[in-house]
């Protein structure tokens, strides 16, 4: 396993995290007998960042660590789990999760605590109801170690909510496809001059740069003299990059696991030629081209002025066209886009007024209305609101 140091506390973590997001499932909860062994085989193997958060697996994420961390693994690891944002009404609600999250890992600390899902709009928020003397507060008494925060918004955001706080790290989305969406590369390397550790999540787009893999992309992996899976060029695309500190993967298979761990021990920063890289360019661009929308996520038609997120809706737009899995995209769509995660208002593509300032500001010159049309029609049906319910379950509302 290799690892790589966080510039403001010296540790040492691992390069590979473990992500408790998509844990087994057996009769739709978590298998934790087979669970546990997943985490604890990781852990053995050298991983020793174990990522988790209040809504995962409807809240039972963090207890079931507390079982699979037990027998010593705790002391093994830098366990890190997050305020969800988005349900924080008050300064004395900060207190009363962090403390429920303490009693449901059965620990006496949090190594790595995370506001959870920042946006500009959130950060405001959570600001005025001071958040900062939380995290002080919390540090002094010794409930949690190190303050960061994860991302999802745009560029501008990110780098006021970098500037706001001391923080010792960030988690933000990041892949190949994801190099001008949201931070983006600009905000991983603002994030890295500024000193803070890079934990990065969605490394495979939640499987989707994985399973299934279009026959027009693995046609161009298969150009390479160097042979590798398309998780192992997405993976080492990500660690290539020196300011990157952890990858989170959503390890759930076996197979996955070995073939991380596999990657894990050989990753190293600027590892890859440039005739790879050019590789994975060519890749990016058969993506883009079998997508349906055609956004690189730039966010240039942001805001919109009825409220509409338009990447956000394009981004689950492209998600559904590339793995299939509608299910998820629709719970996706109502979660994010329904503001829900980001405890926002709605923005989802219905709202479309037809107004066509986005379509002067897009660099891609695409016709956002009526692709936000084909949104709507997608995922706005007659069970949308049963999306939104579950929605709610599954993130805590």
């Amino acid at each position: 396993m290799l690892y790589r140091r966080i510039p403001k506390n010296g540790d040492e973590l691992s390069i590979l995290g473990f992500g408790c997001m998509r844990l087994p499932l057996k009769d739709g909860k978590i298998d934790e007998e087979r669970a546990t062994r997943q985490v604890r085989s990781a852990i053995d193997r050298g991983v020793n960042y174990i990522d988790t958060a209040w809504p995962y697996h409807m809240g039972e994420s963090e207890p079931f660590l507390s079982h699979a961390l037990a027998d010593g693994y705790r002391e093994k690891v830098r366990l890190a789990t997050k305020l969800p944002s988005w349900t924080v009404k008050s300064r004395e609600d900060m207190d009363r999760i962090l403390n429920t999250q303490l009693e449901r890992l059965r620990t006496d600390h949090i190594d790595y605590y995370l506001v959870h899902g920042l946006v500009g709009t959130l950060w405001d928020k959570m600001e005025k109801l001071d958040v900062v003397s939380f995290l002080e507060n919390a540090k002094a008494d010794g409930r949690i170690i190190n303050a960061g925060f994860s991302f999802h918004g745009s560029i501008d955001d990110f780098k006021q909510i970098v500037d706001a706080y001391p923080w010792t790290f960030c988690q933000i989305q990041y892949n190949f496809l994801d190099e001008k969406n949201q931070a983006g590369t600009e905000g991983l390397e603002y994030a890295a001059s500024k000193g803070l550790g890079i934990i990065i999540m969605e490394p495979l787009r939640g499987g989707k740069l994985t399973n299934p893999v279009p026959p027009e992309i693995q046609d161009i992996w298969s150009e390479a003299s160097v042979k590798r899976t398309p998780a192992e060029w997405s993976l080492r695309w990500i660690w290539n990059r020196p300011e990157v500190t952890v990858v989170l993967s959503g390890m759930n298979e076996e197979s996955h696991i070995e073939e991380n761990l596999k990657i894990a021990n050989e990753a190293h920063p600027n590892s890859l030629t440039e005739v790879e890289l050019q590789l994975v360019k060519k890749v990016e661009k058969k993506y883009r081209e079998l997508m349906k929308t055609g956004c690189t996520g730039c966010r240039y038609c942001t805001p919109c002025p009825s409220g509409v997120d338009i990447p956000g809706c394009f981004e689950i737009y492209d998600n559904f066209y590339l793995s299939g899995n509608e299910k998820e995209a629709k719970l996706m769509y109502a979660a994010k886009p329904g503001g829900i995660i980001r405890g926002d208002v709605p923005g989802y593509a219905s709202q479309c007024v037809q107004c066509e300032q986005c379509i002067e500001k897009c660099p891609q010159h695409l016709d956002i209305p009526s692709l936000l049309e084909a949104v709507a029609e997608k995922f706005e049906g007659n069970d949308h609101k049963g999306w939104k319910v579950l929605a709610k379950k599954a993130f805590g509302k």
